[in-house]
């Protein structure tokens, strides 16, 4: 692993699978009684949030507590950013803290390629979301889903995803998860193909290791996962398409649709849902979609991603057991 993570595109197919691995035995721990490893112990993490969030702030605040390093949650709201303090003091101020991993979203694209870049902070630098460039954990979490639907949480061990056929459906165009998502797939060996309107189709797209269709009908019958997207209207300053209606009835996911599907297949979504809109109130809540197993398994992920950053010198699997039997 290298000190950082801010792209997808900066893991190779072993580092991905390592992490996934890794993961897997970082839900071990969660099935135990006292759901905790020392590793990380005297280590401080931040969460730098300058962006609302529930599920990624709280999964790495629950992820470094469970490797038991002190966690520092930064919120811009309420702070001295809301005063006007830059990007590079407020970074200094927790280089001084002594921050040894700073877990940063931010609404500007390329942000936390900057932190880790700028010799402010010597720590690692994890992305939790920049813009609408990256997210490389919840590509990880989904990678990590799938792996475990398909091939089985033992039987997925050391194993990529290589001939397995993912779609993604919806807001292309504004979402940091799909373009983390065709970059780790397509690492892991996966077909990737997005599904949106032509509005919602982000430009240079044919650059990108994936196919574009504009009709779902045709995609899903030989889909393995169908990852429904979010429609992003806070960051939409158009009209990107006539009415919500005419998006559910074109793109939407409702139990007609989700019956075209192979019966192996399943459902996912990063969250938060507009039921109703992307995807309906029963096709979200069927045993087919694993939105609240993504949830789940964020932490695994993130766990495995902290600790192979800052405290993976021994494997997992070793340090597991040795705290079992402590």
């Amino acid at each position: 692993m290298k000190h950082h993570l801010i792209s997808a595109a900066d893991l190779t197919r072993d580092d991905a699978v390592l992490i996934l691995d890794t993961a897997e035995e970082m839900a071990r721990v969660a099935d135990r009684p006292i759901k905790k490893l020392p590793t990380l112990r005297g280590r401080t993490v931040v969460n730098l949030f300058y962006e609302d969030s529930t599920r990624t702030r709280i999964s790495f605040e629950a992820a470094a507590k469970r490797l038991s390093a002190d966690v520092i949650n930064f919120s811009a709201k309420g702070s001295s950013v809301s005063k006007g303090e830059s990007l590079k003091d407020t970074a200094l101020t927790l280089e001084a803290m002594g921050a040894d991993a700073v877990v940063i979203r931010h609404h500007a694209s390329g942000a936390p390629y900057r932190l880790a870049n700028s010799g402010w902070i010597d720590g690692s630098v994890v992305n939790a979301g920049d813009g609408t460039h990256e997210h490389p954990t919840q590509a990880l979490l989904d990678a990590f889903t799938v792996r475990r639907r398909l091939v089985g949480r033992d039987a997925g061990m050391g194993r990529d995803l290589a001939g397995r056929r993912i779609t993604i459906v919806g807001d292309v165009l504004h979402s940091r998860v799909a373009r983390s998502n065709v970059l780790l797939l397509n690492t892991l060996g996966a077909q990737v193909t997005v599904v949106a309107p032509p509005t919602l189709v982000p430009i240079g797209v044919e650059s990108w290791p994936c196919e574009v269709s504009y009709d779902l009908d045709a995609v899903l019958p030989k889909s393995d996962a169908v990852m429904m997207l979010r429609v992003q209207r806070e960051r939409m300053n158009a009209a990107f398409f006539p009415t919500e209606r005419e998006y559910a009835r074109r793109y939407g996911l409702d139990g007609d649709r989700m019956a075209r599907m192979p019966e192996h297949a399943v459902v996912m979504h990063p969250g938060p849902m507009n039921r109703g809109m992307e995807i309906t109130a029963a096709v979200a809540d069927s045993d087919r979609c694993t939105a609240v197993e993504q949830v789940a398994n964020g932490v695994s992920i993130r766990m495995a991603v902290l600790y192979l950053l800052l405290g993976g010198n021994e494997s997992a699997a070793h340090t597991s057991r040795t705290e079992e039997t402590q």
